[in-house]
């Protein structure tokens, strides 16, 4: 999600500056960049960002009160201004999942309102599931739990017929011989150690996922970029896949009776093509003290009008 989409869903809460930042080593060699703002008496929010290897922006902020609510963002491990950048070694699920609970510590929080989206739903789920007395509420967006089937939606077949062009571009970059696996084809090149090599693979990876992010389709010319946050994306994104996202399969559904009692709401778009709304079914089923919001005009992006809306409605409900 861009910055500049974010603003202008009206539904957000005005600008808030953080009053406290700062970096918080977890060991292997990573330092945590972490963020907080709104209400120091505030009840705690923690917001999960997605990727795997996204990062946090200010505006994320603006989805929770600033007056109600003590807000936390933080950059996962190689994402954002965690250092260091784009660093795929010591880096998976069952360390992020352990450095959120190191990052509670570090900030004296009992209990906090939990919100993730895409990965970031993934992990929440994961650490309420490790940690449930440690979770007040969850809120969830276009939800992943990272199963075999939804990894090959993105890069095997299904988004594939959907968006026949872009899935053109996306296996162009690969040798026929390779593309039955496509991230493990991928990951080979944006770890070469080549930059121009990596530089490449990495904006036709974030090309790829950006066109299937939001209902108003990009432009056919439209290019992720090759910055750092593109190589840190695409490397990170493809090291947790070619390793099945370092989480059994099917463990997230199975587990979620450790979370019956947590009271949750999930927000998804009708027309998401990255996360496709059956998982969220899913997880709503096995989850019954939760709620499903269905945004039907709405694709995977947190920017998309309809999912900020709910996304603010379901911070309010549990600001108290």
């Amino acid at each position: 999600m861009s910055d500049e989409a974010i603003v202008r869903a009206s539904a957000l809460y005005p600008p808030s500056q953080a009053y406290d930042t700062g970096y918080l080593d977890v060991g292997e060699g990573h330092a945590l960049y972490y963020e907080v703002s709104g209400n120091p008496a505030g009840k705690p929010a923690l917001f999960l960002h997605g990727g795997p290897g996204g990062g946090c922006y200010p505006d994320h902020r603006r989805l929770f009160d600033p007056a109600r609510y003590r807000v936390v963002l933080f950059d996962q491990r190689g994402c954002g201004k965690s250092t260091p950048k784009s660093d795929i070694a010591a880096n998976s699920t069952w360390r992020l999942v352990e450095d959120i609970e190191k990052l509670r510590q570090h900030l004296g929080i009992e209990r906090s309102v939990v919100l993730g989206g895409s990965w970031g739903a993934t992990l929440a789920l994961l650490y309420a599931q490790t940690h449930p007395e440690r979770v007040e509420a969850l809120i969830l967006r276009g939800v992943f739990t990272a199963r075999k089937r939804e990894i090959d939606w993105l890069y095997r077949y299904g988004a594939s017929e959907v968006f026949p062009e872009r899935w053109a571009a996306f296996v162009s970059h690969i040798d026929p011989a390779e593309r039955d696996d496509l991230p493990r084809a991928y990951h080979r090149l944006l770890t070469s150690g080549d930059p121009d090599v990596e530089r490449e693979a990495a904006r036709a990876w974030c090309t790829w996922e950006s066109a299937l992010m939001t209902m108003a389709q990009r432009s056919p010319n439209f290019s992720a970029g090759s910055g750092e946050h593109t190589r840190a994306l695409a490397r990170i994104e493809a090291h947790y896949f070619v390793n099945d996202a370092f989480i059994e399969e099917g463990r997230v559904l199975r587990d979620m009776g450790r979370i019956a009692h947590i009271p949750g709401v999930i927000v998804q778009g009708r027309f998401d093509m990255v996360t496709p709304p059956a998982t969220a079914y899913e997880v709503h089923r096995a989850w019954p003290v939760s709620r499903l919001e269905i945004v039907h005009d709405a694709g995977h992006a947190t920017s998309e009008p309809g999912i900020t809306r709910k996304l603010v409605e379901a911070t309010d409900s549990f600001a108290g």
